[in-house]
C-alpha cells in the first residue's frame, strides 16, 4: 500500500506570506497548494501552550480573528516556527503538519468553530 504524501513525501516548494501577514500560502511538490489564514494557523499551533501540557483536550484559542504572522523562522530542513503579532511564537510547524492542516482545513476549521460555540467563546 502506498503511503500518503502527508506522512512521507510532501515537501514545500514555496511559502509566501500575503495580506499583511494574514495568509500563508504553501505550495508542495505534489502540486497541491493551500492558503492558510494566520487565525487558523494560530489556533492550530502545535505548541504545548495550545495543545495542552498533557491534557486530554487542547486549549481553545479564542479572539484570534485579527492575528497576523510577523515572521517565519526556518527550523532545520523540516519545519518553520511562526511568530504571531499576539506574541505567540513557540509552535514548530513541520512540513507534514502544514500539509495536514491544508488537506484537512475545512473539517479542522469547522471543528474549531464548533468548539468555540460550545464554550460560548468568540473569534473576536
Amino acid at each position: 500500500m502506498a503511503e500518503s504524501p502527508s506522512t512521507t513525501t510532501a515537501w514545500p516548494t514555496q511559502l509566501r506570506l500575503s495580506q499583511q501577514g494574514r495568509v500563508l500560502s504553501v505550495t508542495f511538490d505534489t502540486g497541491e497548494s493551500f492558503d492558510l489564514t494566520a487565525e487558523f494557523l494560530r489556533v492550530s499551533s502545535p505548541s504545548a501552550e495550545v495543545r495542552g501540557h498533557g491534557q486530554a483536550e487542547p486549549k481553545i484559542e479564542a479572539g484570534k480573528r485579527n492575528v497576523a504572522i510577523r515572521e517565519i523562522h526556518p527550523t532545520g530542513n523540516y519545519a518553520v516556527r511562526l511568530s504571531f503579532d499576539d506574541g505567540h511564537d513557540t509552535g514548530i510547524y513541520t512540513w507534514t503538519y502544514l500539509y495536514e492542516l491544508g488537506a484537512g482545513q475545512e473539517k479542522l476549521w469547522q471543528t474549531y468553530l464548533n468548539a468555540l460555540e460550545s464554550k460560548g467563546f468568540s473569534r473576536g
